[in-house]
């Protein structure tokens, strides 16, 4: 989906696929039947963008086999699909069925992570639609804080050197510009917009810049208009924003709230939690452990957990969809676009409590945030393309 911002920007919207396991190449070509075209077909548009996410074995096999990559392309075209982001954030095993703290593996100080993100670059510039020539990746925020030295920091920021190297090579080879996005999230070595600005201002952000996660920002406590100016005025780009939105619980100890919580508090994803209390911002790795007593619980809690944009959640727990609307209204509603591709990922569909979800509920609801995030663009003046 294209959209028209009055200063001429085109943004792109799409859904990150990463909500679907596929870890080989006939899974990744299965899910685009299965659940892309269908939810383009529910939206009644002709053309749908995705966030593709490529596990590193399908990376590999695109990287090195041309005819599979015109196979993708191919299928893409076909379906009325486009790609204009990826997501390289996990590397692997997505949806295993513990993946917590090993999606930050491997991390930026690994040789394995730049040539992961590089040949990401080499297959986006062929997926590319031909009117397109500039295309972005997410990727994760350096790496996980803990045992994070000095020395894994030098060697991180040798490897992003090194990827910004290999970007320009690749324009220079191809035409088209691909710019890679690190993505502040709670508990990493970034996950403050102040730590962003601190660790990529160094850097060549030209081809390097800030992925605004609005999930991973509400959990922060962060005001969306502020982070969007303190990065504006560090002149670090916002290559990219994940339409996002964080569980909120209003009231921690309030009656039936960790019934209601349990369901939330699963074993395959990581839930970091935190609570803004009048003298500090408190944090747990994980919802179980702030459930368990890591936190107060006399204040605010929100937790990385994303839940879905359109859909009211039942009291006592809610969203953090305002801090979502202020960001889109930051990022669009003024004189000049702040990003020109928008991704809506809420990978937890299959692990959100409720019933089990079949595919026709799961199209319907990708459909229905897509449409949420239509009309949210197209109330802050932008126009569908």
């Amino acid at each position: 989906m294209r959209f028209l911002h009055s200063d001429g920007t085109l943004v792109h919207l799409a859904y990150c696929t990463n909500m679907h396991m596929a870890e080989d190449l006939d899974g990744v070509i299965t899910q685009l039947a299965r659940y892309a075209e269908p939810v383009r077909e529910q939206l009644g548009t002709d053309r749908l963008g995705l966030g593709l996410w490529l596990a590193a074995p399908v990376v590999a096999e695109l990287a090195a086999d041309s005819g599979a990559l015109r196979w993708l392309r191919s299928e893409l075209d076909q379906r009325g699909l486009e790609v204009v982001t990826l997501n390289a954030f996990p590397y692997a095993g997505f949806h295993a069925a513990s993946t917590k703290k090993t999606v930050y593996k491997p991390d930026w100080a690994d040789l394995s992570r730049l040539e992961y993100t590089l040949d990401c670059a080499r297959i986006l510039t062929a997926l590319l639609p031909d009117d397109v020539v500039r295309g972005s990746i997410s990727t994760l925020p350096f790496g996980w804080r803990a045992d994070w030295t000095p020395e894994r920091g030098d060697q991180a920021r040798r490897n992003l050197d090194a990827l910004a190297d290999g970007l320009a090579a690749l324009e220079v080879e191809t035409g088209r510009t691909v710019r890679v996005a690190l993505e502040p999230e709670p508990g990493c070595v970034v996950e403050y917009i102040a730590q962003a600005v601190e660790h990529l201002r160094s850097l060549d952000t030209d081809r390097l810049g800030v992925c605004l996660d609005i999930c991973h920002l509400s959990v922060a406590f962060e005001d969306p208009q502020e982070a969007v100016a303190a990065l504006e005025n560090a002149d670090l780009s916002i290559v990219k924003t994940q339409v996002s939105c964080a569980l909120e619980v209003p009231e921690p100890s309030g009656p039936g709230v960790h019934s209601a919580l349990s369901g939330f508090a699963e074993p395959r994803f990581l839930h970091q939690t935190k609570e803004l209390t009048s003298s500090a911002l408190l944090s747990c790795d994980d919802l179980p452990d702030a459930m368990a007593g890591g936190l107060p619980g006399a204040d605010p809690w929100r937790v990385h957990f994303h839940v879905p944009l359109h859909a009211d959640l039942p009291a006592p727990l809610s969203s953090t969809r305002p801090v979502l609307l202020a960001a889109l209204d930051a990022l669009f509603g003024g004189p000049t676009a702040r990003t020109e591709h928008a991704e809506v990922e809420t990978y937890t569909w299959p692990v959100l409590p409720g019933a089990e979800r079949g595919d026709a509920e799961l199209i319907a609801g990708v459909a229905g945030e897509l449409a949420w995030t239509r009309d949210a663009l197209e109330s802050l003046g932008l126009k569908e393309v």
